[in-house]
């Protein structure tokens, strides 16, 4: 299966952010220090990769989390690896962090970045946050669909001036909670956060036919390792009955378990 990578801050889709939606995900904001530290130690133990978004989410760079300062009221991330968006990022008003810990999304915000220098190294240092998104949903395990012969699913947008447009998209991944799309540029243009997908259909192999009410989340520009240029549409399912997520469970767990096989065999 081909690899994807998701890249922030493009000139298409500046990326959206579970962190600034505080309605939807407060209850995955840590507010205790103790339990903001012990994450961001996590963040530092695993050497996880961080991407710092800043201006409006048009530029952003990739750096890891080196320290805590001993009084644990500072952060020192190493330096991105191209110095235009390092300058950048020491001027900017405000930046999000964004990480994977476990398989567990991790966001939080500072007001600045200053420069400073780490084992003689110059650094950056930040104040630990007073919240940080934890979002921990393992019910909705994401499963990555295949490529190759991919999973489509049919849906009717209606356009701005209110006129159909029948859709037939490949599904990149699907979770108890929604799928995402992979939306060619062009297309793109006819999604918007909140617009709702009514009687999408998914043919999921061995299970049958899934029809769900979708409701547009996310947009996020995406690059494939081959250099093309796609979106992907964050979709999530708006009331499906216990019958239709016990299906996509079913899929999930079949297709997760027969990849997990072939691995063994491999092995």
């Amino acid at each position: 299966m081909e690899e994807i990578e998701f890249q922030a801050g493009s000139e298409h889709y500046p990326p959206q952010f579970e962190l600034e939606q505080s309605d939807d995900y407060s209850q995955y904001l840590l507010h205790s220090k103790p339990e903001i530290l012990a994450v961001l130690r996590s963040l530092i133990k695993k050497g996880g990769m961080i991407t710092v978004h800043f201006d409006q989410g048009h530029s952003f760079l990739l750096t890891t989390m080196i320290a805590l300062s001993a009084d644990n009221n500072e952060f020192i991330l190493d330096l991105g690896s191209d110095d235009e968006m390092n300058r950048k990022a020491l001027i900017a008003k405000k930046l999000i962090l964004t990480t994977i810990i476990d398989k567990v999304k991790v966001q939080f915000s500072v007001n600045s970045l200053t420069q400073t220098q780490s084992d003689g190294r110059p650094a950056f240092v930040g104040s630990v946050p007073e919240s940080l998104l934890r979002l921990q949903r393992r019910e909705f395990f994401r499963l990555s669909t295949p490529i190759a012969n991919p999973v489509m699913l049919k849906a009717t947008i209606r356009r701005t001036d209110g006129s159909a447009l029948n859709i037939e998209l490949p599904l990149l991944d699907i979770s108890g909670g929604g799928v995402g799309l992979m939306v060619a540029l062009d297309q793109a243009r006819h999604f918007q956060s909140g617009d709702t997908l009514t009687d999408s259909k998914t043919m999921l192999p061995n299970e049958g036919l899934l029809v769900a009410t979708l409701c547009v989340r996310n947009l996020f520009d995406v690059t494939a390792r081959n250099g093309a240029h796609f979106v992907r549409v964050g979709c999530e399912f708006v009331n499906l009955p216990a019958q239709r997520l016990t299906m996509v469970q079913r899929y999930i767990t079949r297709v997760e378990r027969e990849r997990k096989a072939r691995l063994t065999g491999m092995g």
